[in-house]
């Protein structure tokens, strides 16, 4: 029988539904101890593994010092939807089998983005700023921001989180157009889609510019010096994406001369990012500090709509859902 390699928080809170999705599955679950270690001769026998939200980041180590050390795994699925990172691709490289819970934390990332546009849309940082200050500072009808009903955005990646973005703009009554290698289908939430090839000339006609694509080598750096002096004066930058997807310093120098109106990141070049960035000063910047996911639901979402639903298709022989191909 297969041995499946879990969290002490999923084998208390799913042993059942585990059970229920594949009948007599053994479970191995990691030590309570981050430091401890797995034996050798029960690494042998770990056929699948559960990369389950609460093991990051404190059991982060434990994890993959066993799943690398597991010289029979076959398949691993993850919590978080972006694999860019090197050691998804050493599993890739070995041949497991490699699958995502994309979509599990659409909604909270979707709902980031939109509380980030509208703190820049009204004027919330000044107010806070006031606050600070302990000021009574009402904004001059002179100095009013412009409505947010008829601003047009740009979705640059149209799969679960920025298809929710685009949802949530339109009820705010912005005209979304989507960025992505595929035409418009029946269903997507925005007007129009055009491909990335076109996004400098897109620009010229952004308001807001939001980056929710995965990190590939046609996305890094798509959002060049270029394509930021091309957007309007004044227009803002939203980027649940990853950093790279930017040029960072185009991007600091576009923020700190008016050129952007303001940015919420979440993203950054490097992170954490460091603590002398001219980011963290600049008076028309909201930092999230890659945490734009967090809600008490992606673990329910995660384990209930993608790793036990693939648990099933596994023992089926079916195909995985959100199989990330080598």
């Amino acid at each position: 029988m297969p041995v499946l390699l879990v969290s002490p928080y999923i084998a208390r809170t799913y042993r059942q539904a585990i059970e229920a999705a594949w009948p007599g599955l053994e479970l191995v679950v990691l030590p309570d101890d981050p430091a401890a270690r797995l034996p050798a001769e029960l690494l042998e026998r770990i056929d699948f593994a559960y990369f389950s939200g609460d093991v990051y980041p404190e059991y982060s180590r434990s994890f993959f010092a066993a799943t690398q050390g597991a010289p029979n795994l076959r398949w691993l699925h993850t919590f978080n939807a972006g694999v860019d990172n090197p050691v998804f691709r050493r599993f890739l490289d070995r041949g497991v089998v490699l699958s995502t819970s994309s979509g599990s934390t659409a909604q909270p990332i979707a709902q980031s983005v939109i509380g980030g546009m509208l703190m820049l849309a009204r004027p919330f940082l000044r107010w806070a700023d006031a606050q600070r200050r302990r000021a009574w500072e009402p904004v001059p009808a002179s100095e009013a921001p412009a409505d947010l009903a008829g601003q047009r955005m740009t979705v640059v990646g149209l799969g679960a989180i920025g298809s929710e973005v685009a949802r949530l703009a339109r009820a705010f009554g912005l005209e979304v157009t989507g960025v992505r290698r595929s035409p418009r289908r029946e269903g997507d939430p925005v007007e129009r889609v055009v491909p990335p090839g076109e996004l400098p000339a897109l620009a010229r006609e952004t308001d807001w510019l939001v980056l929710a694509c995965p990190l590939t080598e046609e996305t890094r750096g798509l959002v060049s010096r270029d394509v930021l002096a091309a957007l309007p004066r004044g227009a803002c930058l939203l980027n649940v994406a990853r950093g790279e997807v930017v040029d960072e310093a185009a991007l600091i120098e576009a923020l700190a001369t008016g050129q952007l109106g303001g940015a919420y990141l979440d993203v950054f070049t490097t992170e954490p990012l460091p603590g002398d960035s001219p980011l963290w000063g600049l008076p028309n910047v909201i930092i999230s500090p890659h945490n734009s996911a967090v809600a008490a639901g992606n673990e329910r979402r995660a384990t209930e709509g993608y790793f036990l639903p693939n648990l099933a298709r596994m023992r089926a022989g079916e195909p995985l859902v959100n199989e990330v191909r080598g």
